[in-house]
């Protein structure tokens, strides 16, 4: 039985998740899975329905999480059941937190011959504030008009779970390194 990589990359916003999950993917030949992509969307639609533009909005989070996650999960899983390596890219702020969480997801990959790693993108408040100012992103704009505030909401603890911890300071080659030396992945097709 081959342990296909299931890698789960998190972060706060503007960490650099969506980066570091294509290299990753592009390292390990894996299908990159980036939860904002494949439920924007209809994220979008609900947004609206509800009357609101801002995907913080605390209504959207709670009409929308668990079908957002479900959608990212059950693309993985089709792919890991195919024999596909997968990297997912979402905040995965339950799973973080929550160790049966994590374990229910890490099962539910094992029973398709994979390996669900955690990895976090270790970030300062400054290093984000940056970050949103030179990607000039709308989704950014209130985020840095009231900086305190948004950061004063923003999770930077670590992982209460088994994780790897990278830099989201470092170089995205520097950060694929690090991740592949604790994976014990060699580069290339699997």
């Amino acid at each position: 039985m081959v342990d296909l990589p299931a890698v789960l990359v998190a972060g706060p916003p503007a960490s650099g998740k969506t980066v570091l999950g294509a290299a990753l993917a592009r390292s390990l030949n894996a299908v990159l899975l980036d939860q904002d992509v494949l439920t924007r969307p209809l994220t979008a639609v609900v947004a609206e329905l509800l009357g609101t533009d801002d995907l913080d909005d605390p209504r959207l989070a709670l009409s929308t999480r668990a079908a957002r996650y479900e959608t990212l999960f059950d693309a993985a899983a089709d792919n890991l059941a195919i024999g596909n390596p997968v990297v997912l890219v979402a905040p995965f702020t339950a799973e973080r937190r929550d160790p049966v969480t994590l374990e229910r997801l890490a099962d539910r990959f094992a029973a398709l011959s994979a390996k669900a790693t955690l990895v976090w993108l270790r970030a300062t408040p400054d290093l984000l504030r940056h970050r949103m100012g030179g990607r000039a992103a709308a989704r950014d704009r209130a985020k840095l008009a009231d900086l305190a505030t948004f950061l004063g909401r923003v999770d930077l603890a670590p992982p209460l779970v088994p994780h790897l911890a990278v830099p989201a300071e470092a170089a995205p080659a520097e950060q694929v390194r690090l991740v592949l030396e604790q994976l014990d992945v060699s580069r290339g097709p699997l």
